[in-house]
């Protein structure tokens, strides 16, 4: 018997491996369908340099057995707004965002919100509720679904309302199965971290059971946006080589060097020219496919390249960092730093590390270890975290202090 060969949508594939996106249980469900769409929800605030405001209200609408809710989550922003004409894919298509750029950002893959969405349609069959402005004389409203199969928006129903007050942000209101008792904690602990790296949002929360949580921006401060950076010889594969070549419109090897590489200057450009043995006067889009190999492999044993800046990244930096958790614990000392920028692999990072002790902090009988990667709590495999593995290795007598203290 011959086998059966299909092609399947990302739409289809993420229905099939919802585990990848987060969504492998009920409880954790409603856990990643809040981080998505508040994660979204900062980042559109920032990109414009607003400080956040995010309402939350997670409904539970009715049972559905073994201790599954069927629930309605509504998250409300004052972001940049979605322009119209994106709103159905932008909630409505797996794999298409506004976040496949060179510079920091909290999503990278366009799959949160919109996974969330997916989950919701596969699990209640009730299409999703989108409004959104940019700020202009028009908010427009959306019904729809998705097509899983085909990966595209199905629109059920689209008004245009006047916008006499100049509302700007996004609302996103759809349904879902999950187990709100079992995520509570992880939901709550999520909120409080976030609060702690984003201290100048507001986030509200009102639960099933109608209590409300809210955690209040402690300053109006924000840190530096991130800028779009072109990419650094260090982080180049083939493949991303060829798309840039095929995307040049540069005539010559020096020309698309210098146009197209992350601090890459003419003398920088001809030294490693000469390196590779490449000619300056080439077309690049007349190298053969062993050339462009030959070239990636000897930009990367080049080291005249300089490093990578950290403008694409945004750090929160240590006053921040420090009124962040100090809104949130009042601890009875703090102390924070910020390193210096550091690469791997041609891509820049920046470490920013704080200690507090006592106060609100949780005594666990053991040190708290609070991990965040571009102001995104990991909740998640903490024990497997090198910083936990350095933690453990402290003596920590040496300082006074012993691991059953209130320090974190």
């Amino acid at each position: 018997m011959s086998q059966i060969f299909e092609h399947i949508s990302p739409a289809d594939f993420f229905y099939r491996n919802r585990d990848i996106a987060g969504f492998s249980n009920p409880s954790r469900a409603i856990y990643s369908a809040i981080r998505e769409l508040v994660e979204n929800s900062l980042d559109a605030a920032e990109s414009i340099g607003v400080p956040p405001d995010i309402f939350i209200r997670l409904t539970r609408i009715k049972e559905s057995g073994r201790g599954v809710s069927v629930y309605e989550l509504r998250v409300q922003d004052n972001g940049t707004g979605v322009p119209s004409q994106h709103i159905p894919s932008a909630f409505g298509q797996v794999l298409f965002g506004s976040k496949y750029r060179l510079k920091q950002s909290r999503g990278t893959f366009g799959l949160g919100g919109t996974m969330a969405i997916l989950y919701g349609q596969i699990t209640t069959h009730h299409p999703a509720h989108v409004i959104s402005s940019t700020g202009d004389s028009r908010i427009y409203e959306y019904r729809l679904s998705i097509d899983i199969r085909r990966n595209r928006p199905i629109i059920l129903q689209r008004k245009s309302l006047n916008n006499d007050r100049k509302w700007r942000g996004t609302i996103v209101e759809f349904r879902l199965e999950g187990d709100y008792f079992r995520a509570m904690p992880k939901v709550l602990e999520y909120l409080k971290q976030t609060a702690v790296v984003n201290p100048y949002a507001n986030i509200t929360f009102i639960d099933p059971r109608g209590r409300l949580y809210m955690f209040t921006r402690a300053t109006t401060s924000m840190p530096p946006p991130p800028k779009e950076t072109k990419p650094h010889p260090y982080g180049v594969d083939v493949e991303m080589m060829q798309r840039l070549i095929q995307s040049t419109d540069a005539r010559d090897m020096l020309t698309f060097m210098v146009e197209t590489f992350h601090r890459v200057g003419k003398s920088i450009a001809k030294n490693f020219l000469k390196f590779a043995g490449i000619s300056p006067k080439r077309d690049p889009k007349k190298l053969r496919p062993d050339e462009v190999v030959h070239l990636v492999q000897k930009m990367k044993t080049f080291d005249e390249f300089l490093p990578p800046d950290a403008s694409c990244l945004s750090p929160l930096g240590e006053e921040l960092l420090k009124a962040g958790i100090i809104k949130e614990y009042q601890p009875e000392f703090i102390a924070a730093i910020q390193r210096k920028p550091s690469t791997y692999s041609g891509h820049p990072f920046i470490v920013e590390a704080a200690i507090a002790y006592g106060g609100n902090i949780p005594k666990k009988g053991d040190i708290v270890l609070f991990r965040f990667a571009n102001r995104i709590p990991l909740l998640y495999d903490e024990a497997s975290d090198v910083s936990w593995k350095i933690i453990k290795s402290i003596n920590w007598r040496r300082y006074k202090a012993t691991p059953d203290m209130p320090i974190a």
